[in-house]
């Protein structure tokens, strides 16, 4: 097994609690889908949300996706001017077997932060 890292984005369609719970979820279900991940496997959660996003921790959703064992932290993006809005980033780690391809997951308007990863669409 070795120690893998995934990217995540999603756009919330308002500041508002159910908002951000609900792109969380699309996020984390996406992102566990994608690569069969369990919380098993993980080893930490790093979740971002940019300056306009302040009505719910993103932790709370993953917490209740069953990932109450897995480390999770939230944090801010710096408020570059003219970035997307209403986004939330996910960093995951995890383990995986050596063969294995990490399939980041961009969602949403988030899809424009990374549209050179045709695979994280």
């Amino acid at each position: 097994m070795r120690l893998f890292a995934l990217r995540g984005a999603v756009s919330a369609e308002s500041n508002e609690a159910a908002a951000i719970l609900a792109a969380t979820t699309a996020l984390m279900t996406e992102l566990m889908a994608r690569n069969e991940l369990d919380g098993e496997r993980m080893v930490s959660c790093i979740f971002t949300l940019t300056p306009d996003l302040d009505a719910e921790f993103p932790a709370v959703a993953a917490r209740e996706l069953g990932l109450d064992r897995v480390p999770l932290l939230c944090a801010r993006e710096i408020p570059v001017p003219g970035a997307l809005g209403r986004v939330i980033r996910v960093l995951l780690h995890y383990y995986a077997p050596e063969g294995h391809q990490p399939n980041h997951v961009y969602l949403g308007q988030a899809r424009a932060l990374r549209r050179d990863l045709e695979s994280a669409q």
